[in-house]
């Protein structure tokens, strides 16, 4: 090989050499829009697989299963746990509490009742699924159970008519039932439960049901707390944060201002031993009038604490 050549090859060979890096970087160059595509399909795939996961188990972090066989079951609760209440919708849009959660009647009481008429449009509450819709005589009546995406399951009872089936994906304020007078119930009312991990908590600590909102963006649930919290919960929200007379009536302008009704309607706390007949006496007014005004029977047996319009 003569002299000239093997310049030749050697120039060559350096050139091929030299350009290798660049080539390496055209590669790189005509890679990263397939990696970036490749990335998003990543992650487009990975939403939809917990999306999916959520749906088919929603807050499956808090709860070891999904089954449709009991209303609610207690399981370990957290120290703590942050419950998200932005995309809520008030279940009913009465504003009027009967019950309070709580002692009642010598035993407890798990959750809210509010003053609603047969037919009235019941909603969820948050997004979530549909675990329970079901009969139950001697308790709930006609009952739905929806576990939300925040860890929260609900509880509506007593309702006249169930829209919903088991395993049914719903939004919150999508109707759920029709507001009744089902099961262990003495007048049309919504039985309402918040429970986390299937123990109850205080819909109050969460439900301003007098104001139709929720109390905070947040509700930071505390083990060692969350009893005491509910308790100051009910006097502040609660059916016995309204103007009591005599102990008795309540004002509803007092006890609700801002509901949409006539400044001068009143309620009537039955006693033990009353009947609509002396009730109607002390108030001034007749049975058929009761009975007209709460939609009731003339033959209902009334129960303490149960809540009478009278005028």
């Amino acid at each position: 090989m003569t002299f000239k050549k093997l310049k030749t090859f050697a120039i060559l060979a350096l050139v091929s050499i030299s350009s290798i890096p660049t080539m390496g970087q055209d590669l790189l160059a005509r890679q990263a829009p397939i990696d970036r595509k490749m990335k998003a399909v990543d992650s487009v795939a990975l939403n939809r697989l917990i999306m999916n996961e959520m749906l088919e188990s929603p807050a499956a972090d808090l709860y070891e299963d999904w089954e449709n066989k009991y209303a609610h079951r207690a399981t370990e609760l957290p120290d703590s746990f942050r419950i998200d209440l932005r995309g809520f919708c008030m279940p009913t849009t009465s504003r009027v509490l009967t019950s309070n959660f709580g002692a009642r009647w010598g035993r407890q009481h798990k959750g809210l009742d509010v003053k609603v008429y047969i037919g009235d449009t019941i909603r969820a509450a948050f997004s979530g699924k549909v675990r329970i819709v079901r009969y139950e005589a001697r308790g709930y009546g006609k009952y739905v159970v929806i576990r939300h995406y925040n860890g929260l399951e609900t509880i509506y009872g007593h309702m006249s008519k169930q829209l919903v089936t088991e395993d049914q994906e719903v939004r919150a304020g999508e109707p759920i039932g029709l507001g009744g007078n089902t099961g262990r119930s003495t007048g049309s009312h919504l039985h309402f439960e918040t429970r986390l991990c299937g123990v109850a908590l205080n819909p109050a600590l969460m439900f301003d049901f007098k104001n139709q909102d929720v109390v905070d963006d947040y509700y930071m649930f505390r083990r060692n707390s969350y009893e005491h919290e509910g308790a100051l919960a009910t006097r502040l929200r609660g059916v016995g944060s309204g103007k009591f007379e005599n102990g008795d009536d309540i004002e509803l302008a007092t006890a609700a201002p801002a509901a949409s009704y006539a400044t001068n309607v009143r309620f009537h706390k039955v006693k033990s031993g009353e009947t609509l007949s002396s009730i109607a006496r002390k108030r001034g007014t007749t049975i058929d009038a009761l009975c007209k005004l709460n939609r009731i029977g003339k033959k209902m047996r009334l129960m303490p604490g149960q809540i009478l319009k009278y005028n």
